[in-house]
Order: C-alpha cells, then structure tokens, then sequence
C-alpha cells in the first residue's frame, strides 16, 4: 500500500520557494519521490502493475495538483512579464 499522501498535495511554501527561484532551463517535480516509490513497487513485486496501484494513483494525483499549481505560478509570471513590459514600452512612447 502507498505511503500516507501529503495532505497539503505536491505544492507547499518550501515547492514553491524551489520552483520559483529555479532558472528556466531548470526541470524541477516535487513529485519525483512519488514516481520513484511507483518504480520500486514494481521492481519490487516483479513487474506487477496490479500490485502498485495506489503508487501510481498517489503519483497521478501529486502531478495533477503540480500541474493545476505551476500553470498559475507561470501564469503569473508571465502576467508580470507582460505589464512590465506594457509599462516600458508606453515610457518610451512618452520620451519620443
């Protein structure tokens, strides 16, 4: 049977501070422990998908709160990016 899932989901003050000070280029999922106890279920009963179901479930979950989590955060960002971006370009008008 899976570990006791996160009560809070993937997606807590300490995710949050990670993936929002990660560089670009950089993956980061705060699922990935979830991913590796599926794989170990399934070397560890030889293979037997049945065995991990909650595993799998568990890292289904976790992505899908991850998922939802991140696409606000860049969301965002890419909302900030944008004004400012508004603002620069409206002062340049103005200096013209």
């Amino acid at each position: 049977m899976a570990d006791k899932k996160r009560e809070d989901g993937p997606w807590d003050q300490k995710t949050s501070q990670k993936f929002e000070g990660k560089q670009l280029s950089e993956y980061y999922d705060p699922c990935q422990e979830a991913a590796d106890r599926s794989l170990k279920c399934l070397h560890r009963n030889g293979g037997d998908r049945d065995m991990c179901s909650d595993y799998f479930q568990a890292y289904r979950d976790c992505k899908k709160q991850w998922v939802s989590a991140a696409f606000l955060v860049l969301s965002r960002i890419a909302e900030r990016s944008s004004h400012h971006a508004f603002e620069f370009h409206a002062a340049e008008a103005c200096m013209s």
